[in-house]
């Protein structure tokens, strides 16, 4: 029986992605590899055949090779842009380390095609809305090794005939959303601190522009990205198609909790405007921006409270404490 394999299985991605697999690919056994560092076992679909590694460590030789793996969805990553820099090595172990394991395993057992979520902080500073074919300069450390993760599956494909298709989403939220790591996930950072009575936090004016994606709506598109030949060797925006500021998020959010307040914190280093195109994945995989902004965030917010009281994450140790901002001090 071939297999799809999926990694950050326990993630929101992951998990969501490796559900809608079992229901409607039945043909295919669903593999999944998370190392629980930011996502829940409890988030597994029962039916995917697990397994606990850390792909920048671990050995993926036996579970490539006892699976008859035929597609690959590489979505594992530490997605925490604005604290990247003050953990570098962490970063380009998790997301570049990681990466070339998988990238090697794939060459090795002959995958039919690889499948890449990358990011939007590839683009970096620029003038959005971002297409496809805007020169990537990213402007912090997770945005670098996204794109030398690009960089280096294309040079697999020319040099090894690997297959890959390359996705950069954008602010994708929903349902199994880790919501306790107060460095990522801003719209599950802020339902947390609606659930614990904290203001919701922004960082500077609010005025940065955003784009958000509930989960739903890209999980075909996600299977069209492996199976579909156009979408070989493509890279492709997915996501949402509205762009919206951080502000007038969270004051949406704030409707639908009842109500709460908004606190104010100094700038990150960060990108203001970063919005993307979305013809190519419309065209390619169909994309539909189904789920309004409101709609999604009350899905996720009926999810949200009832969730379990889990402790929430902070990092006991950075790497680089000069610089760092107030909010994340110990």
């Amino acid at each position: 029986m071939k297999s799809i394999l999926v990694t950050g299985v326990a993630g929101l991605l992951g998990s969501r992605l490796a559900d809608w697999l079992l229901t409607n690919k039945k043909e295919y056994r669903i593999i999944g590899i998370d190392n629980l560092s930011g996502g829940y076992i409890e988030n597994i679909p029962s039916g995917v055949k697990f397994y606990n590694v850390d792909l920048a460590t671990g050995d993926l030789s036996t579970i490539f090779s006892e699976n008859d793996i035929e597609y690959v969805f590489h979505l594992a990553a530490y997605a925490a842009e604005g604290l990247s820099p003050f953990i570098r090595m962490f970063n380009y172990s998790n997301n570049l380390v990681a990466t070339a394991n998988v990238v090697n395993n794939c060459i090795i057992y002959s995958t039919k095609r690889l499948v890449f979520t990358s990011s939007m902080a590839t683009y970096g500073v620029g003038t959005p809305p971002f297409d496809e074919s805007h020169q990537p300069a990213p402007i912090d450390p997770y945005g670098v090794a996204k794109y030398a993760c690009e960089l280096d599956i294309q040079i697999a494909g020319e040099q090894h005939g690997l297959d890959w298709c390359i996705i950069r989403p954008h602010n994708v939220y929903g349902l199994n959303q880790n919501i306790w790591d107060k460095y990522r996930n801003v719209l599950g950072i802020w339902m947390y601190q609606k659930l614990i009575g904290e203001p919701f936090s922004i960082f500077g004016t609010g005025e940065q522009l955003r784009a958000f994606t509930y989960i739903d709506d890209i999980l075909e598109p996600l299977w069209l990205t492996a199976s579909k030949p156009e979408a070989s060797k493509q890279i492709i925006n997915l996501g949402g198609t509205k762009e919206y500021s951080i502000k007038e998020a969270a004051e949406l959010l704030a409707e639908i909790v009842g109500g709460h307040e908004i606190q104010y914190f100094e700038s990150r280093h960060e990108v203001k405007l970063a919005f993307a195109t979305h013809e190519k994945s419309k065209e390619i995989l169909g994309f539909e921006d189904k789920t309004s902004l409101r709609d999604g965030l009350q899905k996720m917010w009926d999810w949200a409270k009832t969730q379990p009281q889990r402790e929430r994450f902070q990092w006991e140790e950075y790497e680089v404490e000069k610089g760092m901002y107030s909010f994340w001090k110990k």
